[in-house]
Parts: C-alpha cells; structure tokens; sequence
C-alpha cells in the first residue's frame, strides 16, 4: 500500500512540476488552442499539457522498478506512446479523422497480442471485437469529454479513483498502481486547467487517459466473484463518458451531420450551461455524477447477483433519462451550435 502512495504522490508532484514547463513550451512552439465555434475558451491556450501528463505518469511508474519487465505491461507502455504520438502530432498539425483512427487501432492490437484483451464470450472473435468497440469507445469518449475547463481531467481522476479502491480491495495491484498514476496527475493537471484554464491537455493527453481507462476496465478482475456478475463494473464507472458520447451522437445523427468529425457546443456540459450554470458549477456537477456512478459501481461488487444487474438497468435507465432530458433541453433553447 506504500508504493501505491508512493506512486499517486511522484505522478501528483511530476504533474505540477512539469505543467508550468508545458504550458511555456505550449506559447514557444505555438502548439496552443485558438479559439473556435466549439470551444468556449475566447483567448489561445497551450495545449501540451496532454505531454506532461505523459511523461508524470510514466516517471512516477518508474517506482515498479523490476515490474517493468510485466509482458503485458509494455504492451501498456507501447500502446499508450503510440496513441499519445498521434495525438501530439494532432495537436501540432491537425490530422486526418482515418488516420487518427488507425492511430487508436495499432494500441488496441498490441493489447489484444499482449493477452489484454475483453473474455466475456467463448468465441475468441467475438471477444476480440468487443475489446476493440471497448478501447476505442472509451479513448474517444474521453476526447469528446474534453470540451470544457476541468471535465475531462476530473473525470479520469474520479473514474481512476474507484478503479484503485476496487483493485486494491481485490489485490490486483498492477490495475491500483496504473489508477494511482492516473489520479495523481490528472489532480496535478487540474491545478493549471480549472476554469479559468491555463493549459488544455489537447488530444494528446485526452487520447492517453482514454486509453488507460480503457484498459483498467479490461484488467478490473474480481477473482472470488464469477466474472457474469461483474463485468459491467467498469461501464458503471465510466458510465457519465459514455452518456455524452452516446448523446452527442444521437443528437448530431438527428440533425444530419457527422458525429464523429463535427465539433460542437452540444456535449452535455455546454447543455448545463444553458440551464444557467456556470462553468466552475457545471464541473462540480459532473464530478458529483461521476462520484455518483462510482458509488454504483462499489455497489454492484458488494452485492453481486440480482441486485447488482438490477443497479446495472437502473444505471442505464438514468443514462436514457439524461440523455433524453439533454436533447429536450437542445430541442427547447434550439441555441447549440452544430
């Protein structure tokens, strides 16, 4: 339990050390955020914080030492560089929506060949899919979340948080570790990014904690638990990204236009603010409902069985409400920029 201490405070300390450093660099090199129709900053923000997530959290994991040598934890390591790359590269010069995707696809393969990958069927195939809609479901809808000041970087934290309290009550400690690393410097990055932001994280630093988040859903085991009973865990953990992913696409599907290469003010957040709430409240909302699916999440492990797939149904009975209630609100004020 030390390590993992250990571990949460070096990526908390490396997080706010290297954020400065970045946020400097971001304004030298001109890697910054201009302002634009989908984005409610008015002034250009660097966008290098994503890098200094990056390497906080693998500095901060250099306390596994021996551990490193895990097979499946460099294929960890190997894909999350990949797709953070990609991400940078986005940052620097705009890509293409294929080739980013094909950025996402190449992690997700060396998962799968490092044994990570999803086991709830018995035909391999069929797994092999659901962990590739899974991993990069999860990246992108991380990178969606990434519309306002401290959203997506609270959420990973919060997210990561019941990610460590669950794999620790369960002794795997590789899932605790990666979720210690994630906390410290995502609350490291929210320092410097909550409204008013200082530094934006970009696709750099949205497309990794997808990532990760991703693959500590594939890893949450509960050995003394049958696996049918526990495998929603984690969509209940990351139950609020999807709800917005899942929203932004039926909503942009029903106007016509692209889901996935059409920004927009039309994410829940920007929703909340037009019910009046300001951008420091509407992220406190967002953290309380993070928390919120979190708590649901302990719930489901502490009373698997009927009671835990009944928690489920309600989680994705509130996810339909919201959903609804948001495009009700949309349809209502008809003020949401495409």
């Amino acid at each position: 339990m030390i390590y993992l201490l250990l571990i949460f405070s070096f990526a908390l300390i490396f997080s706010l050390a290297l954020m400065p450093i970045a946020e400097r660099l971001g304004h030298k090199t001109g890697i910054i955020n201009a302002p634009s129709s989908d984005r409610l900053s008015k002034k250009a923000i660097p966008l290098l914080g994503g890098a200094a997530i990056y390497i906080s959290f693998f500095l901060a994991l250099l306390i596994f030492g021996k551990q490193f040598r895990i097979h499946q934890l460099i294929g960890i390591i190997v894909g999350a560089t990949i797709i953070s790359f990609f991400g940078l590269y986005d940052d620097w010069r705009e890509i293409s929506a294929s080739f980013k995707f094909f950025g996402q696809v190449i992690p997700v393969v060396i998962l799968i060949a490092t044994g990570i990958k999803v086991e709830i069927f018995r035909n391999d195939i069929l797994n092999i899919f659901v962990t590739m809609l899974w991993v990069i479901g999860i990246t992108n809808s991380i990178n969606l979340l990434d519309n306002m000041d401290g959203i997506a970087g609270g959420v990973s934290a919060i997210s990561s948080l019941f990610f460590f309290v669950l794999s620790t009550l369960n002794g795997q400690y590789l899932v605790a570790s990666l979720s210690a690393a994630i906390v410290g410097v995502c609350l490291g990055f929210l320092k410097y990014n909550l409204n008013p932001a200082r530094i934006f994280m970009g696709d750099t630093g949205a497309l990794f904690l997808g990532f990760i988040l991703s693959v500590l859903g594939i890893k949450l085991r509960f050995p003394r638990i049958p696996y049918i009973y526990t495998w929603m865990i984690p969509i209940v953990i990351l139950a609020y990204p999807i709800m917005d992913t899942t929203l932004v696409t039926i909503s942009r599907l029903r106007r016509g236009v692209n889901p996935f290469t059409t920004p927009g003010t039309d994410h829940s957040t920007h929703r909340l603010c037009l019910l009046g709430l300001s951008h420091k409240q509407v992220a406190l909302s967002v953290y309380c409902l993070s928390a919120f699916f979190g708590i649901l999440s302990i719930a489901i492990f502490n009373f698997p069985g009927v009671v835990g797939y009944s928690i489920f149904f309600a989680t994705l009975l509130i996810i339909a409400v919201m959903i609804f209630y948001f495009e009700w609100i949309y349809s209502k004020n008809n003020r949401l920029k495409s």
